[in-house]
């Protein structure tokens, strides 16, 4: 087997990590990070569209109070970009 043949299997891989892999590990830390920013009082978003305000954290989990009372989600629950935009549209309003 000649190298010329193992070359497009080697430009196949570089492209699928350079578009697929390597933007979703960005993606991954900026939401790590986006959890371990969450404080009391935030507003925020959970992926399955609850609005809310957090009012309890603790290590892997932080109580939402929304409008029917207090629900406890995973903090991975909770949307980034979801939270980031709606926090962007309060503080336009202000």
């Amino acid at each position: 087997m000649s190298y010329q043949q193992l070359i497009p299997f080697a430009l196949m891989f570089v492209v699928i990590y350079l578009f697929m892999i390597l933007p979703q590990q960005r993606r991954m830390k900026k939401e790590k990070e986006f959890e371990s920013t969450l404080k009391v009082g935030d507003r925020v978003i959970t992926k399955s569209g609850i609005h809310g305000r957090v009012s309890e954290l603790s290590e892997k989990t932080a109580v939402i109070e929304t409008m029917a009372g207090k629900i406890k989600f995973e903090r991975s629950a909770i949307s980034m970009e979801m939270s980031a935009a709606q926090n962007k549209v309060i503080e336009e309003k202000k």
